[in-house]
């Protein structure tokens, strides 16, 4: 008994120590920090429940959905979070929002995303590039690490002096350079070629995908 006591403080205590400087961007009980997208609060569709923050869509009837974005702007970063989606969702974590709607009418407009996805049963995992964990459109993942469908899975997004990483359970799955020629030339060759503003800017919100399908996330944290 004792030895299973002392290895569950030890891996308490690593777990504390991962987070070291990480600061919570959900608090578990609220949406408070995030609104949806162009609005002042969040749509009904978001809703909060035993620590986890769920896009329901029966809920976001009526307009009461929208991608939930962050309050606040982020330039260099960490953030990490759990997602798991029902089956056949799709949904995505967007970043670099720039949030001006009448400029730009989604967070896609102007963010990149990575993808979140049942690989299996949505359309989309059918697309180069559409799959879990991909760099929305733009880079395929050099692995796929992602668990079954309804399981939870842990992303994280790194963005530091223009070099991007992409991290799904624990892999590393997307690293490439933002805002380069080569970057450029990504974009040309992907369904985002001509928009104006799309992944130019440096500093942006964090937004959750409404893409109309039941998804979940937890221990959303960041670190700038």
């Amino acid at each position: 008994m004792k030895k299973v006591i002392i290895t569950a403080l030890i891996l308490s205590f690593l777990q504390i120590h991962a987070q070291k400087g990480f600061k919570p961007l959900f608090d578990g009980k609220t949406t408070k920090g995030w609104h949806s997208y162009g609005k002042n609060s969040a749509g009904a569709g978001w809703k909060v429940e035993d620590g986890v923050l769920y896009f329901d869509p029966d809920a976001a009837a009526n307009g009461q959905g929208g991608d939930l974005v962050t309050d606040a702007e982020f330039g260099d970063f960490h953030l990490k979070l759990d997602w798991k989606t029902a089956p056949n969702g799709n949904s995505g974590i967007i970043f670099y929002v720039n949030e001006d709607p009448s400029k730009y009418q989604n967070t896609y407009s102007t963010g990149l995303e990575m993808q979140v996805l049942d690989n299996d049963g949505h359309p989309d995992g059918k697309i180069t590039k559409h799959r879990a964990g991909d760099l929305y459109d733009l880079i395929q993942s050099k692995s796929e690490p992602v668990k079954k469908v309804g399981e939870w899975n842990t992303a994280e997004v790194i963005s530091k002096k223009g070099k991007l990483t992409l991290i799904l359970n624990g892999v590393i799955v997307v690293e490439t350079v933002l805002w380069d020629a080569n970057f450029n030339k990504l974009i040309e060759g992907s369904k985002f070629a001509g928009w104006p503003g799309f992944g130019t800017f440096k500093k942006g919100k964090i937004a959750l995908q409404d893409h109309g399908n039941k998804v979940w996330f937890r221990n959303i944290m960041i670190k700038e």
